[in-house]
């Protein structure tokens, strides 16, 4: 009973690390497209600084499931550690550089409604 589902779980190994491949892979380029789309330097910061830990946690658990061995998972694992931690740390500290710097987020509406204006004067 128990070597079956030791069995069927290498038999999915692949499968499971593929679909946290393809995740990881949608999160970064949802992250791209949030860097391009956003309006001022602070939400591109933010889009990219949490689809980047999310991102690289998906396509690590999926390497790790591809893993033919427990030393690359460790070593998977170990990166994962270093990019959890890195990560966020470096993108609060480009933010606070910037805040320091005197760069104002952008507050209200970014653009304006030209029909509305107009009925008003």
């Amino acid at each position: 009973m128990l070597t079956d589902a030791i069995e069927m779980f290498h038999l999915a190994r692949p499968w499971l690390g593929g679909i946290f491949c393809l995740i990881g892979a949608i999160l970064t380029v949802i992250g791209t497209v949030g860097v391009l789309r956003f309006p001022d330097f602070y939400t591109r910061l933010h889009a990219a600084s949490i689809t980047d830990t999310a991102g690289a946690t998906a396509l690590l658990v999926g390497m790790a499931f591809m893993a033919p061995g427990w030393v690359v998972v460790a070593k998977v694992a170990a990166i994962w550690v270093f990019l959890f931690l890195t990560g966020p740390t470096a993108s609060h500290a480009i933010a606070n550089a910037a805040h320091v710097a005197g760069l104002e987020p952008l507050i209200g509406r970014m653009w304006r409604d030209t029909e509305t204006e107009s009925e008003e004067e």
